[in-house]
């Protein structure tokens, strides 16, 4: 028979990796409390830990990096239908 796997809600996962982070308890005595294995909390830990600055990185700039996509896109459309439009325009010129 296999194992069954536990799954924590997200709250949970905060939590426990809340505490891990506090570091005023060791991993083995959080293990312990919340029943969960060390190797989860490390885990749950590093990805906080990783995440952390974006939580407080500023939304705009990220938002503001892709409407410039956006308009780099348009305008390169912008540009190749002038190029289009000025050369139908010259052989249009040249039929009359």
């Amino acid at each position: 028979m296999g194992t069954i796997r536990k799954t924590h809600p997200a709250a949970f996962k905060a939590k426990v990796a809340l505490e891990a982070a506090k570091q005023e308890k060791t991993i083995s005595q959080l293990s312990s409390d919340f029943g969960v294995h060390s190797n989860m909390i490390t885990k749950w830990k590093s990805h906080l830990l990783k995440e952390l600055p974006g939580i407080f990185a500023n939304g705009r700039t990220n938002k503001d990096k892709k409407n410039q996509k956006v308009i780099e896109e348009l305008y390169k459309q912008i540009g190749q239908l002038k190029v289009e439009l000025d050369w139908l325009k010259k052989k249009s010129e040249q039929l009359h």
